[in-house]
């Protein structure tokens, strides 16, 4: 859509920008810890006599860590009502870092019943694990623990491993699933305190609730989305390696979203496919009903994209994602994107040009050479329609190139932003990751407070 055509009052009415939507990080934290030592509280209050105190650690140990992976299945990031508010990379990174917790509990759990034999005879101590393992008794909980110590690796090292995406997705998820009714079996039938009615009650229920919630992102959401189908309108090349791809309903309205948000979008495959990838919305919501997206050529899957004909089916889950100006106030904003991350600040500001917004904004865009640059004659048009100045920088410039040359530095920064100052400004940082650390870093120099500045990764170390 052309940008003039977003320069009118009325054009600012269709969109009906959607705030992200969730319970606030103080109710997610508190329900969190809650919930983990509930089972504690119940053992507790059932008054159960002392036992050894390797046991006692093993079983209050082990009962957290079951609790947490239950919940591991509402931290996968599709449920907006967990993410909405803290974002959905933060409850990602910490679905990653409880794994590794919940992996060291359960590793730990058989070893601690077996610690007082440690010191007087460790070849009875590894005698006694032996036949814990070998039990008939024990055989639930001894797979699920098999299960666990194999699912985590594979999580760390899935960019490394021999075969595709779709294929680790698949096995992650019947992973969970067989460690979860396993697990809850083992934890009922052989557990001196969790066999008891209230205890056995909770893990039924919880168990019952986590493979809940891996039906309704493999199974439900999918029938849903069968109902709600798009097809590709165009498709076409931006910039070096740059496609943009927009999308429309084929019947009924486009979903409602805030600009900067993201979707996972399925082109050309059934909605129950696991050939889905997370894009940034390039468009604005006062473009609906067409949903652009900003793509580009880096892998199996988007190496391809050019091939994409109009007229493909598309399905999209979301939106997602709190890289967004609603609900924030401020008195400027200051993007700096890098590359194909400009795709969610141009949706950003195609929505600000329809709602003619009245305060200062600065971009500062980074590439590597002068082809990638992304839209440039609309980011030209938006210096003539909003109080809009960009800054481009390329760290391969060609001869003549009167901007900025090299990375995104700090000496970089510095002179690009030599004119912004105090803490009423926004800063939205969207790029690779090793160039959105070192922005991070030079704000929080400059004395940005950490909540001033938005954004969202997807990878970590």
């Amino acid at each position: 859509m052309p940008l003039e055509t977003l320069n009118t009052p009325h054009a600012a009415r269709p969109g009906n920008p959607r705030a992200p939507q969730g319970l606030s990080p103080t109710i997610l934290i508190g329900g969190y810890a809650g919930l983990c030592l509930l089972p504690l509280a119940l053992t507790v209050v059932q008054g159960f006599p002392a036992r050894n105190i390797w046991r006692e650690l093993s079983s209050g140990l082990v009962m957290v860590g079951y609790v947490m992976t239950l919940v591991q299945f509402l931290l996968s990031g599709r449920f907006e009502w967990v993410s909405g508010q803290v974002g959905i990379d933060r409850t990602m990174r910490f679905h990653q870092v409880a794994s590794f917790a919940i992996l060291i509990v359960i590793v730990v759990h058989p070893v601690l019943y077996v610690v007082p034999r440690l010191f007087p005879d460790p070849m009875q101590a590894l005698a006694g694990l032996s036949r814990m393992f070998a039990s008939p008794s024990l055989r639930t909980g001894v797979i699920a623990w098999w299960l666990m110590v194999l699912l985590v690796p594979l999580a760390m090292f899935r960019d490394r491993l021999p075969f595709r995406y779709e294929v680790w997705r698949l096995s992650h998820g019947l992973m969970a699933v067989a460690i979860a009714v396993l697990g809850t079996h083992h934890t009922v039938s052989v557990g001196t305190y969790s066999g008891t009615r209230w205890l056995a009650w909770f893990w039924i229920l919880a168990t019952i609730l986590a493979v809940a919630a891996m039906a309704h992102i493999y199974l439900l959401k999918p029938l849903l989305q069968r109902r709600m189908p798009y097809r590709v309108v165009s498709n076409r090349k931006v910039a070096d390696r740059m496609w943009d791809v927009a999308v429309e309903p084929e019947r009924g309205g486009a979903m409602r979203f805030a600009a900067g948000q993201f979707v996972w979008l399925n082109l050309g495959h059934s909605s129950f496919s696991l050939t889905e990838h997370p894009f940034s919305i390039s468009s604005a919501p006062a473009d609906r009903p067409r949903i652009g997206f900003t793509i580009k050529e880096s892998g199996d899957f988007t190496n391809a994209i050019g091939s994409i004909a109009p007229g493909t089916r598309a399905y999209l889950d979301g939106p997602y994602g709190n890289f967004t100006l609603a609900g924030r106030q401020s008195r400027g904003v200051v993007f700096i994107a890098g590359g194909v991350g400009y795709a969610p600040v141009r949706g950003i500001l195609r929505q600000l040009a329809a709602e003619r917004y009245p305060h200062p904004l600065r971009l500062i865009y980074g590439n590597r050479v002068e082809t990638q640059i992304l839209y440039r004659d609309e980011l030209d048009a938006f210096t003539r329609s909003l109080d809009f100045q960009v800054r481009h920088v390329l760290s391969e410039p060609p001869a003549g190139w009167t901007g900025f040359a090299g990375e995104l530095t700090p000496d970089v920064l510095d002179k690009c932003l030599y004119d912004i100052r105090g803490e009423t400004w926004l800063y939205f940082v969207c790029g690779p990751l090793p160039m959105m650390d070192g922005v991070e870093r030079w704000l929080k120099d400059r004395g940005v407070p950490r909540g001033r500045i938005v954004s969202e990764r997807f990878k970590y170390n």
